[in-house]
């Protein structure tokens, strides 16, 4: 082959291949659009040597039968060698798309050193160092992307500060506010630097740059974040306006009036959201993650028939089709139709959905008296669909515990076990149908077998603890279960619910009830009020004893153990 021939064919196959994806083989999510889409103008080669030649079309050819190996090696040992833009630039894309994360980097700073004034080139320099944590040398080339007064897009730069420690985001927000004394009122800098703020925790403060430096016209991301913090602060009654506004500004902007109805949503105003997201879909009718949400508001909203209307469309569109099905079920539950129920449960496949739907679909079985079914559905489920074995036998036995067939759930569990010997799900589920069936042997010899194999196992401990205190007279030792837990999960309310019941059957009263009212601040649970309503009763405090009780079975009118306890210490179920 000459010379000329060859070097047009590395020109057609070099701008051919450009159907490769920039996205990432490990599904990781880009960083605001971190991976630029391949280029689409022609690149421009300086002369190269016929082995430099015949090495590209090498690695082209490679890349097309799927062995980037090959063509990754070559593409990067021709740029080091060649230093040509052009190459660089590919070799870079290659490592992107195949998840190379040290090549991208060392061939991103060639491809920014070898096309000085190429923008596309220093924001991938400066995307590539802050992902490895090198922010200082990232502004470097970012600032050189701001005086070319390129799409600037700072933002990646404090997403990509999120899950790091907080010295990182320290020298990151140094970082900014350097830029932004070299470039006041930068908007991008300042966005970039409020989304870095609101990642260290400083949502006020974040709140408070935005609203001193309002964002320029067209920029709407800052709007957006301002909505977000706000809601974040408790604040969310004041988003509203801030979207209705902006709304009004930029009517056809799809991010405002998604995040508008969003809003609606969390400020649990359905309806109005409902209206939101119908516009929504009518202006983007083949968006079915729209469609998809207009059906969860219709839902919460308990207008079934739109709801329906909603989910059957997404089935038909193949959009969504495991959820779809597993809410009709739902509204099927809703309208007193289970035959329709289980016929949408079992259309639901593996994944995110399935587990949900056998839940439902199993007790609807257990619930009409048909366990044996429902038994040998699942048995067919568990040789399906072996992965989820586990959860299944749990969903079984579960199930049959909440029907009153304890008996039934302990047998299932033990078939579970002698499968799964060393699973502590299945265990500490053991246990607890155990303490619930009396059998208190069965009980602690499952936990002791988790805490043998997991010291440090909190659950494990604390349901001991709580257990022996609450059932037995071992006091001490199930303050020193307990206290062991608290250790290491100091403030999970069940845990200080624990911890405070456990004093109070020691007779320290005083400890039991701090530790009581901080369980029942945390979390307002039936069971911590009428530990903490007993506690303040052997106080001396009754007044306040009835008033917590009274709160309690306000939300949940039905407790056993507020009946039982009321009951038990007043005479009477009736406050």
């Amino acid at each position: 082959m000459n010379r000329s021939s060859a070097l047009f064919l590395a020109f057609v196959m070099l701008n051919g291949c450009q159907s490769w994806s920039p996205t990432r083989h490990d599904g990781a999510a880009p960083v605001a659009d971190s991976t630029p889409a391949p280029v689409a103008k022609p690149q421009v080669y300086k002369s190269f040597s016929e082995e430099t030649v015949f090495n590209l079309l090498t690695a082209e050819l490679a890349g097309q039968r799927n062995r980037f190996d090959i063509a990754l090696d070559n593409y990067v040992a021709e740029a080091n060698k060649t230093q040509d833009p052009g190459v660089s630039e590919r070799a870079y894309r290659i490592a992107e798309y195949v998840g190379a994360d040290q090549v991208a980097l060392d061939t991103s700073l060639l491809w920014a050193k070898n096309a000085p004034t190429d923008l596309d080139a220093q924001r991938a320099a400066a995307i590539q160092l802050a992902r490895n944590g090198r922010y200082d040398e990232s502004m470097v080339y970012m600032e050189k992307v701001l005086q070319g007064q390129g799409d600037t897009h700072f933002d990646f730069l404090a997403l990509s500060a999120a899950d790091t420690d907080p010295e990182t985001r320290k020298g990151l927000l140094q970082g900014f506010e350097r830029l932004l004394k070299k470039y006041p009122g930068n908007g991008q800098l300042i966005f970039g630097k409020a989304l870095l703020m609101q990642q260290d925790g400083d949502g006020k403060g974040a709140l408070t740059l935005l609203e001193d430096n309002p964002p320029q016209d067209g920029e709407i991301a800052p709007i957006l974040l301002r909505a977000r913090l706000l809601q974040s602060l408790d604040r969310g009654k004041e988003a509203i306006p801030l979207l209705e506004k902006n709304i009004r500004q930029y009517p056809d902007d799809k991010r405002l009036r998604l995040t508008y109805a969003r809003t609606l949503v969390e400020q649990n105003r359905m309806d109005d959201a409902k209206v939101q997201f119908s516009s929504l879909v009518q202006q983007y009718p083949d968006d079915d993650e729209l469609r998809y949400s207009l059906a969860l508001v219709c839902l919460e909203a308990k207008a079934w028939d739109e709801a329906q209307s909603y989910l059957n469309e997404l089935v038909e569109r193949g959009a969504h089709v495991d959820s779809a099905h597993l809410n009709l079920g739902r509204i099927a539950e809703v309208r007193n139709d289970p035959k329709t129920a289980l016929g949408e449960y079992e259309q639901v496949g593996p994944g995110t959905d399935y587990l949900p739907a056998q839940l439902r679909l199993t007790d609807i079985l257990v619930s009409s008296g048909k366990a044996t079914e429902a038994s040998k559905r699942l048995a067919d489920a568990r040789d399906a669909q072996p992965d989820y074995a586990i959860q299944l036998y749990l969903i079984e036995a579960e199930t049959l515990a909440n029907n009153n067939k304890e008996a039934q759930a302990n047998q299932v569990l033990d078939q579970a076990l002698k499968m799964y010997p060393d699973d502590l799900n299945l265990l500490y589920t053991r246990a607890m149908l155990a303490e619930k069936r009396d059998d208190l042997t069965q009980m602690e010899k499952d936990l002791r077998a988790i805490i043998k194999r997991e010291p440090d196992n909190a659950m494990a401990l604390n349901a001991l603890g709580y257990t022996l205190s609450d059932r037995t007279t071992r006091y001490a030792e199930a303050k020193a279960l307990i206290e062991q837990a608290h250790k290491i999960n100091p403030d999970d309310p069940a845990v200080l619910d624990s911890l405070g019941w456990v004093n109070y059957r020691l007779g320290n009263l005083n400890e039991a009830e701090a530790l009581l009212r901080q369980a029942l601040q945390r979390f307002p649970d039936h069971e911590v009020a009428a530990h903490l309503g007993e506690v303040l009763w052997a106080n001396g405090k009754q007044r306040e004893a009835r008033q917590v009780w009274a709160k309690a079975l306000k939300d949940q009118p039905d407790s056993p153990i507020l009946r039982s306890t009321v009951l038990r210490l007043t005479g009477s179920e009736t406050l």
